[in-house]
């Protein structure tokens, strides 16, 4: 193992073999937006399957989550298992030999997105709560959704990755400097996606001076004193040097899978086997096109006048105001939520909250709510204008929140640990990852 690949795996990364189809192909009907997206929007996934009709596409490699709870989940995998398994012997992916790729993202609101396509090890990531790996979730989990996300993977021969993992690296040290040189590397990629999704490029990074200067620069970023100092912390905090941006769930399933995979293995077998690592895009929370937004709560078959009153009710000894069952005299700042229902609009505000962020404080009283209240259902929405067109439905209701700094992600996450579930969303709807490459997991 040379020094870099040595330094590499210290830090939990791992130089993959990554799949792509080959020059020549269709990568525009190929490449797909991640799984999680357009949820409430069958609309969105009946185009993408009329844009991918009999052409190799990730569509036939993924499971939507819009179609999640069909009846034909069963039948929807083994042929997700097929296709996988067909487009490998039909040669319409091959495999690069180890190396990373470096991504150049255009969308709507962004003129490029820098990141780097590695896999990383999952002996080095644990998303539970209170957790001081080097990999963490920056989100709760919840841990009832990975059970179906793990079973789709355990007979699954290839991953396909929609995660994103960033890195805090305010001097741009890791990623940014490799695009200086973008054009002594090989192309590997270059177009538009599809229905608004921008464009992408992607370069091969092979050569052992660039891996060298990637390794060099995360093993700057990982250095005790370095860490410590950045984040104004004691002597007992452990470094967290990646940190998960997009599909939390999906790296989370990725470790669970390998946990089951792992238990049946003899130690020599475990430190090379493929399931042991998963394929993500890093990227640099300090990157210009990279913007955080905030995700919505749209409810359905909710009864919103019932639902406002039980929200001052559930937090009537912190005060708040807006709620006739609510009275206090109290004038602390507070956390002030808008809503919207066919009704029209209004608002609400719980003062003297617990919680540091507003998502804390909303999504602690819709868990509750939703247990006493089975019928109703919560879709995660991005998009001020797509919670309006649902929310403002009969029997819907859409709660807006505000972003969050980005740049006070790590931090937090160091001292106060994971953060409410779907927080914050990096970019709109079709700014999310596209599936594109893959990688062998069995």
């Amino acid at each position: 193992m040379s020094n870099s690949n040595k330094a590499l795996s210290d830090l939990g990364v791992h130089i993959p073999k990554i799949m792509i189809p080959g020059s020549g192909s269709d990568f525009g009907s190929w490449s797909v937006v991640a799984c999680d997206q357009y949820t409430s929007e069958r609309s969105y996934w009946k185009k993408v399957e009329e844009i991918t009709s009999g052409k190799p596409s990730t569509l036939n490699i993924i499971f939507p989550e819009v179609y999640l709870e069909d009846s034909d989940s069963e039948s929807r995998i083994s042929k997700i298992n097929k296709n996988m398994k067909k487009y490998m012997e039909d040669r319409v992916i091959t495999e690069l030999e180890n190396s990373f790729i470096l991504v150049d993202r255009k969308t709507s609101r962004s003129k490029s997105r820098k990141g780097l396509m590695l896999a990383l090890d999952l002996e080095c990531y644990d998303y539970t709560k209170g957790s001081n790996t080097l990999i963490r979730a920056t989100e709760g989990t919840v841990i009832e959704r990975l059970p179906p996300r793990i079973k789709i993977r355990q007979k699954a021969s290839i991953e396909l990755p929609h995660i994103m993992v960033l890195i805090d690296d305010p001097d741009k040290t890791v990623i940014e400097p490799l695009f200086s040189k973008a054009s002594d590397f090989e192309k590997l990629y270059d177009f538009e996606l599809m229905m608004d999704g921008g464009h992408i490029k992607g370069y091969k990074i092979s050569d052992e001076a660039d891996i060298s200067s990637i390794a060099n620069a995360l093993s700057r970023l990982a250095q005790k004193d370095v860490f410590r100092e950045k984040y104004s912390l004691g002597s007992d905090e452990n470094i967290l040097l990646f940190a998960v941006g997009d599909g939390n769930h999906s790296l989370a399933s990725a470790k669970g899978h390998w946990e089951n995979v792992k238990a049946s293995l003899s130690y020599e077998e475990q430190q090379n086997h493929p399931a042991r690592f998963a394929l993500v895009e890093l990227v640099n929370v300090h990157d210009d096109g990279l913007v955080f937004e905030p995700i919505h709560r749209v409810l359905f078959n909710v009864n919103a006048d019932e639902l406002i009153n039980a929200f001052g009710k559930f937090y009537s000894s912190r005060s708040c105001s807006g709620v006739p069952s609510c009275k206090s005299s109290k004038t602390a700042a507070g956390h002030t939520f808008r809503y919207i229902t066919a009704a029209g609009e209004g608002s609400i505000t719980i003062n003297n909250p617990a919680n540091n962020l507003e998502v804390g404080t909303l999504q602690v009283f819709l868990d509750c709510y939703m247990k006493s209240h089975p019928e109703v259902k919560i879709d995660y929405i991005h998009g001020d204008d797509v919670v309006e067109k649902l929310g403002s439905q009969p029997g819907n209701m859409g709660f807006y929140l505000p972003p969050m700094n980005k740049t006070d992600l790590f931090k937090t996450v160091i001292l106060d640990g994971a953060l409410p579930r779907k927080t914050f969303s990096m970019g709109e709807a079709e700014e999310k990852r596209f599936y594109l490459e893959c990688r062998k997991i069995r």
